[in-house]
């Protein structure tokens, strides 16, 4: 028995062995909540009392919400994340619909110069007439 400083007997923390936590945890798999009879069995199977199977079913309880709670915050980030995605695709795709929409004869030349550079394709994009000395094909 150990004494705090004033002579009064010090609460110890109960270790439990490898068997009853493998117990408690399967119990635990099938129903997050223990009746009293049901709490009452579990103690005596596993020599426990009832306080510290409660005790431990409480604690397991917070251990596993908290667990719940971090991967519902993780899959929501990573649904925000596809859901912006997703419309800054639709937001491409709006401005290429400008892109592919015959342009206006009547059109102004500086509207049709921005669109072109936009959408200049990676390798220099298209010769409109070939080098002097090339015949064109």
């Amino acid at each position: 028995i150990l004494l705090d400083k004033d002579g009064k007997r010090k609460h110890t923390r109960p270790t439990f062995s490898g068997q009853q936590i493998f117990a408690l945890e399967k119990t635990f798999e099938q129903t997050k909540y223990l009746a009293g009879p049901e709490r009452a069995r579990l103690a005596y199977s596993l020599g426990m009392t009832e306080s510290q199977v409660k005790v431990w079913f409480q604690n397991r309880r917070t251990k596993w919400r908290k667990k719940h709670a971090a991967e519902m915050a993780t899959a929501k980030k990573k649904q925000d994340s596809e859901t912006e995605r997703l419309k800054g695709a639709s937001e491409n795709e709006e401005e290429d619909d400008d892109y592919n929409k015959p342009l206006d004869p009547n059109s102004d030349d500086e509207k049709i110069t921005q669109l072109l550079k936009k959408h200049k394709p990676a390798g220099g994009g298209l010769l409109l007439h070939p080098p002097e000395g090339e015949a064109s094909v």
